[in-house]
């Protein structure tokens, strides 16, 4: 017996409640860009480990120059030089100072650095032996970045959870983390079901067509951060099915399909899934992709989806994408959606939600969002999905929408968590 009709949020939830981060491992700083982070970042050193010239200048006792002005500037003598990789260690003494270039260690006892541009060398060539003369006064701490301006010594730097950026992967570096743990990619095992279907490189016959399926929801699963894994397509045959899910199951954190999870008379996936798990749903309020079985097989998430492409991407992208990211441990699910303006009158005949193809753009004077939704909304059809920028909202209850209302699109463009 089927199940009740669910809204697209109860269905999400029911998935998202099954879905659990998969292992942590261990992978190269670098490497771990776009991805959550799955223990917390320390630093085991001050960052920086010493206090450094924040520009090319000369390090100053500040109080040597509380009197310079233009009419009667302070006159130094520069005793020593003073670069990145090298320490001065000589003493500083009254009426002295040390060339010093950016990321040097600001020698000890001085506490402010004045920039080389505005230092006039009276004779020498600005290095050690040579007299400056200062025409104002300097702040103490001033050009002076502080040793632990970022972080002190076994302090969390990058917080669990947090997606690592590039720059967030030198911070890692700077506090000696040459690899950090993130939870790997979930493998995602692909199946295409039905007897009509032949491989990409066949020339179908008449009543065949070429999966394309499989390849749409193998790079949405990649795109996602999964690790898919293709398993073929398997005719209409209940054992035959039945033999590559178990083998999807024995092998994989997430398996999908794609055919035979309607009501025809060849359809087993449904049947399959309860017969040997549990069906959670098997209908979703929403157009295209209201056929969708999720349930849980041998332990492991199972997400069946229509054999129609368009159809199958959709439920992907509202469903698989999130569930995927969440495996990753993302906490950003969400893709960001938007508020724009119908550009022609949208009808429907049918009390669900309505995810369809358009494009939303920005008009160049007004600023406005507009919304082209000249694309079809036939299922069969992947070369409007692959146009769209977004899915036009149109909710349960509603009839359709007026030229000029103001409707809710999902740009799938997008990655989740973008503020708009």
């Amino acid at each position: 017996m089927a199940e009740q009709m669910i809204s697209v949020e109860e269905a999400r939830a029911i998935v998202l409640a099954h879905i659990t981060p998969t292992d942590a491992i261990e992978v190269e700083t670098w490497r771990a860009v776009g991805l959550p982070l799955a223990e917390d970042i320390t630093t085991d050193i001050d960052l920086s480990p010493f206090a450094n010239s924040a520009m090319d200048g000369y390090a100053v006792h500040s109080e040597d120059l509380a009197a310079a002005t233009s009419d009667a500037p302070v006159i130094l003598d520069v005793v020593g030089h003073e670069a990145a990789g090298h320490v001065y260690t000589g003493s500083v003494g009254a009426g002295q100072a040390v060339r010093i270039m950016t990321g040097a260690p600001v020698p000890e006892g001085l506490d402010a650095v004045v920039k080389y541009e505005i230092v006039d060398v009276l004779d020498g060539d600005g290095n050690e032996g040579s007299r400056i003369a200062f025409t104002r006064p300097a702040k103490v701490g001033e050009n002076i970045r502080e040793a632990g301006l970022e972080a002190h010594a076994g302090e969390r730097v990058l917080a669990a959870g947090e997606v690592l950026t590039s720059a967030g992967a030198g911070l890692a570096a700077s506090a000696g983390h040459e690899k950090v743990r993130v939870h790997r990619a979930p493998v995602v095992g692909v199946l295409s079901v039905g007897t009509e279907l032949v491989g990409v490189t066949d020339v179908p016959a008449r009543g065949q067509i070429r999966d394309a399926n499989a390849t749409a929801l193998l790079a949405a699963a990649l795109e996602a951060g999964a690790e898919p894994r293709f398993f073929g397509i398997a005719c209409d045959d209940e054992a035959a099915i039945a033999a590559s899910v178990h083998e999807m199951v024995a092998s994989c954190d997430f398996v999908i399909t794609s055919g035979g999870a309607s009501a025809g008379d060849y359809d087993f996936i449904e049947e399959l899934v309860r017969r040997e798990g549990e069906v959670l749903f098997d209908r979703i309020s929403m157009r295209p992709g209201k056929a969708i079985t999720f349930g849980i097989l041998g332990g492991k998430p199972f997400l069946g989806l229509s054999g129609n492409p368009a159809a199958a991407c959709v439920g992907f992208e509202m469903l698989a994408r999130p569930a995927i990211r969440a495996m990753r441990g993302h906490t950003a699910l969400d893709r960001p959606v938007q508020s724009a303006r119908v550009d022609a009158p949208i009808t429907k005949r049918q009390a669900r939600r309505f995810y369809d193809r358009a494009r939303v753009v920005r008009d160049p004077v007004t600023g406005a969002l507009a919304v082209d939704h000249s694309f079809s909304q036939n299922s069969a059809l992947l070369g409007t999905l692959h146009r769209a920028n977004c899915l036009l909202v149109v909710p349960e209850g509603m009839q359709g929408l007026e030229a000029g209302d103001m409707a809710d699109v999902v740009r799938i463009d997008l990655p989740e968590g973008v503020e708009l």
